[in-house]
């Protein structure tokens, strides 16, 4: 019964219409951003490349599994990304099987962007995502799209006071729903030369909406959903590279992104307003992801420069830390306990290995006795720490 004005209820449904001049401006804002982004990826060179591929697919994966709710172990996805990508310098961090199958999904989505997208590939991405059979300590439909007689809903709030925010499609209509996704998502995609007839950041907008409005899995739709997002922007620049991160800037954005979906999935077919707001998101990542670059400009000249000093295997994972931590700098600056900490080595030679440092130029310090900070040596980066203010 069509009491809840969601938009698989509608006749006309899944026709979206969008209002093309309203949207004309925030697409070439966005396109605009993205230039930069391509132009930044060539300029740097491969090395440089696959340094910034590094970071923006951590984020990435970081980023997706944080809007879920779940906080993956950051050392672990960096090692798992860097082993993926062949860079040297990965460390024996262990990763879970849920971790390397959300890698294996985003790998996939956008590595073999060419492939069709089909109802077993994408189970086959689900089924990764919870490769013990279990959602927490609950068992989910793992590798086919749900077939609970209940209704699919998003909640919140405790127990007999839930909130119902949306209520997806009925089971037994899932399959139908996901064939016509997937035959627009194939018709529409870029292919042999020949122009798309759908922008690609409005096609990427529109494939997730729809995605997620059927809900076709039991779990795993907001992952799978933005892996979605990853191989439609792959399509549209016919690149396996990951040139930015869309699901770090949906997770800074979180309850917006929230609230633009659940603003969609209600009332009319008329997608301008969803649109808009992701197509402004893509801008925004785009921007991020120029900093990343820039940061990536600076560490590989800070290795550059210092080539010539020979560093220990604890050095380099420090100064590898202190350098991810940016301009902002590393919290409250490094410290022999920290050093120690997060190396293993002794008080004494945590100490013997940051003067070391020091002295080579790689580390300024701050403060003196046991108040002694170090900070990695960036012209430009400040030498001091961050303001609480």
């Amino acid at each position: 019964m069509a009491r809840k004005g969601y938009i698989w209820e509608r006749p006309e449904w899944p026709d979206f219409r969008m209002d093309q001049a309203a949207l004309a401006a925030p697409i070439a804002l966005a396109r605009q951003e993205q230039g930069k982004v391509l132009g930044l990826f060539g300029a740097i060179g491969l090395p440089g490349t696959a340094a910034v591929v590094r970071d923006i697919w951590t984020e990435e994966a970081m980023a997706t599994a944080a809007i879920e709710g779940d906080k993956l172990d950051l050392d672990a996805v960096r090692s798992s990304v860097m082993r993926r990508l062949g860079v040297e310098g990965a460390i024996g961090a262990r990763v879970s099987r849920g971790v390397d199958g959300l890698l294996d999904v985003m790998q996939d989505a956008t590595g073999a962007y060419r492939e069709e997208l089909d109802d077993d590939r994408l189970c086959r991405w689900q089924s990764a995502l919870f490769p013990g059979g279990a959602s927490g300590i609950r068992r989910i439909a793992v590798g086919r799209y749900r077939e609970s007689g209940a209704p699919m809903q998003i909640v919140s709030g405790p127990n007999g006071r839930e909130k119902v925010h949306y209520e997806a499609p009925k089971s037994s209509e899932v399959a139908r729903e996901m064939r016509r996704l997937l035959k627009w998502f194939e018709r529409s995609r870029p292919r042999d030369g020949r122009k798309a007839p759908m922008d690609g950041i409005v096609r990427a907008a529109i494939a997730h909406l729809w995605f997620e409005t059927i809900h076709p899995f039991e779990d795993g739709n907001g992952r799978v959903g933005r892996a979605l997002i990853d191989m439609a922007l792959a399509q549209d620049v016919q690149s396996s590279q990951r040139f930015h991160s869309v699901s770090q800037q949906l997770m800074a954005q979180r309850e917006a992104y929230y609230d633009a979906l659940a603003k969609a999935q209600r009332g009319t077919l008329d997608a301008t307003d969803w649109v808009s707001w992701f197509v402004t998101q893509f801008r925004l990542a785009c921007v991020t992801s120029q900093q990343v670059i820039s940061m990536a400009i600076e560490k590989s000249r800070f290795w550059a420069t210092h080539a010539q000093h020979p560093i220990n295997a604890r050095q380099r994972k420090a100064l590898i830390r202190l350098l991810d931590a940016g301009r902002a700098g590393f919290e409250g600056g490094m410290s022999a306990e920290k050093y120690g900490n997060l190396t293993g080595a002794s008080k004494a030679t945590a100490t013997r290995d940051l003067g070391d440092l020091q002295k080579a130029g790689l580390l300024v310090a701050t403060g003196q006795g046991r108040g002694t900070r170090y900070w990695v040596n960036v012209p430009g980066w400040p030498a001091m720490p961050r303001s609480r203010s």
